[in-house]
């Protein structure tokens, strides 16, 4: 008989015991590294928390390229490797590149990118402006962010994956007005990935786009968990509530971190950040008890009572 510490099988087969109501406990495996999600049809996973890197990416200008290789090597610290960033400044995209080109770096990060353009040769041209400036002859994920151009640039995107320049393709979102045709793209396409807006504050996904893609078989990202920093200016100095250190939560970034992880539809969720403590604050929520249904709905009661109206 093993009296060891239980295995990932020994804690899947306890699931329905624990009455998580399909929420996944995945920090349970913390012992093995940062919790990882499967790409659903793949035999690849990805660890849980990951770093959108637009913010850091834009102030390497003016705070030179220090920030962001702190930021990046406490995430791979902590077991991460997702990071997730946007082409806008041909100058910081090749100081980024050069940052994530360094050998302790370089094969340790899973890079995603994106394309804004309008018109067929525009989204090649800066696909290929991508793979020049990150260093890399190819990109592990490229989306059409915010659905722009969409027919023209998902067209562009499954022609790099047959070239074999990325390897998988998706969209992204970060408002509910763009769900909709989302969901109309979803009627005849198949993305790799979509990347989707969701935060304790912002629930609209868990009701309307995650059941979807999970149904769907659809990897997803999550961005804005902290609405781009919204979510710590209206709480100010309000504590966490004490209870929330039974799932071993301290702060509010936790706090919704750990609202969010838990939905079984999840492969990884992008935290934003510039300051390394921070990103090792963010790791941190991968680890540890995950809240259970009933936990999380009081969390979100208790966000809703805090927000204005509430």
């Amino acid at each position: 008989m093993n009296k060891g510490k239980p295995t990932r099988r020994d804690v899947l087969a306890a699931i329905p015991a624990l009455g998580l109501s399909g929420l996944l406990p995945a920090a349970t495996f913390a012992q093995n590294g940062m919790p990882m999600r499967r790409i659903p049809g793949t035999d690849e996973s990805l660890p849980i928390i990951g770093l959108g890197s637009s913010k850091p990416v834009a102030q390497i200008a003016e705070r030179g390229p220090g920030p962001l290789e702190n930021v990046l090597r406490a995430l791979v610290a902590n077991g991460g490797r997702v990071v997730d960033t946007w082409p806008r400044n041909p100058s910081n995209d090749a100081a980024f590149g050069k940052v994530i080109s360094q050998p302790d770096l370089r094969d340790r990060l899973f890079v995603a990118s994106k394309i804004d353009r309008t018109g067929r040769d525009e989204g090649i041209r800066q696909f290929r402006d991508t793979l020049r400036l990150y260093n890399r002859d190819t990109i592990d994920l490229l989306q059409v962010i915010s659905l722009t151009d969409l027919d023209t640039q998902w067209a562009n995107l499954k022609d790099f994956r047959e070239q074999g320049a990325v390897r998988y393709i998706g969209v992204t979102v970060s408002t509910r007005r763009l769900y909709e045709p989302l969901e109309r793209f979803l009627d005849k396409e198949k993305p790799d990935f979509v990347q989707v807006n969701y935060s304790i504050s912002e629930r609209e996904a868990e009701k309307r786009m995650l059941p979807l893609l999970q149904e769907r078989g659809i990897a997803v990202i999550i961005n804005r968990p902290f609405m781009n920093g919204a979510l710590f200016a209206q709480l100010g100095d309000t504590p966490v509530p004490e209870w929330a250190t039974e799932f071993e939560c301290r702060t509010w970034a936790e706090f919704s971190l750990k609202y969010i992880l838990p939905h079984p539809a999840i492969t990884c969720v992008l935290t934003e950040t510039s300051n390394p403590d921070h990103m090792h604050e963010n790791s941190r929520a991968a680890f540890g008890r995950m809240p259970d249904a009933t936990e999380r709905r009081r969390m979100a009661e208790v966000m809703d009572a805090l927000q204005p109206g509430g």
